[in-house]
């Protein structure tokens, strides 16, 4: 039975993607591992690999297509004891399912995008006997892992899409498998879900939308939106109307950080130049760990309190922006912190950032004060409990043992979710951060 290829998710927030670029075409023969196609998601950039051998009998999607829904159909794979008479009668929805990057051997060559979290699509339930009709459906690999060990494939419980057997299914294969797979075939299958490939559709609606507020057609250029600026429209929306925040801004004075910055420097290994965003991190990830009742997430079923405190850095690049995360910022140092924030962002502008480098986090910084912002408020990205907005420093007067005096100073705005923390304890794990920031020298202990 032909062997459908269907679009990935490649990335918990991916609903659909543009499959950008065919690496193969009709006729090709192709093994495990095998790259097929290059897909565009919400997050990234991707080159994904075959699953299954076999032949591509068909592209059902041309590359170059926007909106593509995860799990529609892209391709017909035949396997090596099938012709183009499989297809026979054949209609898309109808066989089985092999998604890429998913299976015995597949990996991904991942480069990123922009920073959200969001649960991924949910894959098939296993099944407990892969077939259609008499047949058995299972990769190659796996049909002949079974052969050479002995075991029988309608014996064993495929996890694989549309319940296929897979090599690990062979491999963790015990005769008492054989009676709970028995079991589970008893009951209910659960009623299969329809779907409907959007597939190359054109979104219309922008120029009635601004005609209905009173803008004229042929005065602006209408650019549709791609996967990240779609993804950053609607999480943040939903955060901005879901999340009950609020601000808390303080001022920091920071010619003693500055002071501290240019000695370490002076000092420091070749390569390696210490940043006040770097020592910001640092700082943050110190006063969360001071503070851990502010090191936490909303979830419905009750409030996650972090054990680490992995600071999210907001980070600039083409059509949007990109958070990777320095983990367990707590127990790193400042030179450490530097260098591993010049490779991620370095990496995030390249869009080679792996998923686990900006999925995540429990904080949030993004600094505009490099771009001359005095102060401003972030949205908060969920599940963070707070995100801190850096302003630009500069001189200003203060008032110092009853005189007035010049001082660098910098405001910071702490945005947070009021399900989680507080205006006390917002106002708790600030005083910490300021503290820092002023006598840097307690970063070091």
């Amino acid at each position: 039975m032909p062997i459908e290829i269907l679009m990935p998710a490649l990335s918990p927030t991916m609903e659909e993607g543009t499959l950008s670029k065919w690496l193969v075409k009709e006729g090709d023969t192709v093994s495990s591992g095998d790259l097929l196609a290059e897909i565009e998601t919400d997050k990234a950039t991707m080159e994904v690999e075959a699953v299954e051998e076999g032949t591509i009998a068909k592209l059902l999607v041309p590359g170059g297509t926007d909106g593509v829904k995860v799990n529609a159909p892209i391709a017909i794979l035949l396997e090596d004891d099938e012709d183009a008479s499989a297809l026979d009668g054949y209609t898309a929805g109808s066989g089985g399912g092999s998604t890429p990057a998913q299976s015995d051997q597949a990996t991904q060559e991942v480069s990123s995008n922009t920073a959200t979290t969001k649960p991924a699509a949910p894959q098939a339930a296993p099944q407990t006997q892969a077939q259609t009709g008499d047949r058995i459906k299972a990769s190659p690999l796996a049909k002949r892992l079974a052969k050479e060990a002995g075991i029988t494939l309608a014996d064993v419980t495929g996890s694989g899409p549309h319940g296929r057997i897979v090599k690990a299914d062979i491999e963790s294969f015990t005769p008492a498998a054989k009676t709970a797979s028995v079991a589970q075939a008893a009951a209910p299958a659960p009623a299969p879900v329809s779907q409907t490939t959007e597939v190359g559709a054109v979104r219309s609606g922008g120029a009635d939308y601004l005609a209905k507020l009173g803008v004229e057609a042929g005065t602006y250029d209408l650019e549709p939106l791609d996967g990240m600026r779609k993804v950053i429209a609607k999480r943040l929306s939903a955060s901005n109307n879901n999340v009950p925040d609020f601000p808390l801004i303080v001022d920091c004075e920071i010619d003693a950080l500055l002071s501290m910055r240019k000695e370490l420097n002076a000092q420091a290994p070749e390569g390696v130049k210490v940043s006040v965003n770097d020592m910001l991190i640092r700082a943050a990830a110190l006063a969360l760990k001071n503070v851990p009742a502010a090191n936490a997430s909303f979830t419905p079923d009750g409030i996650a309190y972090h054990k680490n405190a992995d600071v999210a850095v907001a980070v600039a690049i083409d059509g949007g922006l990109i958070t990777p995360i320095v983990r367990h910022a707590e127990n790193k140092g400042l030179s450490t912190i530097s260098v591993e924030m010049k490779d991620l962002a370095g990496r995030a502008r390249d869009k080679k950032l792996k998923p686990q480098e900006y999925q995540g986090g429990t904080f949030s910084i993004s600094n505009l004060g490099m771009m001359g912002i005095k102060s401003f408020g972030s949205i908060i990205n969920e599940p963070h409990g707070m995100i801190l907005s850096v302003g630009a420093g500069g001189p200003r007067p203060v008032v110092k043992d009853g005189e007035l005096a010049i001082a660098t100073v910098m405001t910071v705005t702490l945005t947070c979710d009021h399900r989680v923390v507080d205006g006390a304890l917002g106002a708790e794990w600030l005083g910490v951060f300021k503290r820092y920031v002023e006598s840097p020298i307690t970063m070091m202990l």
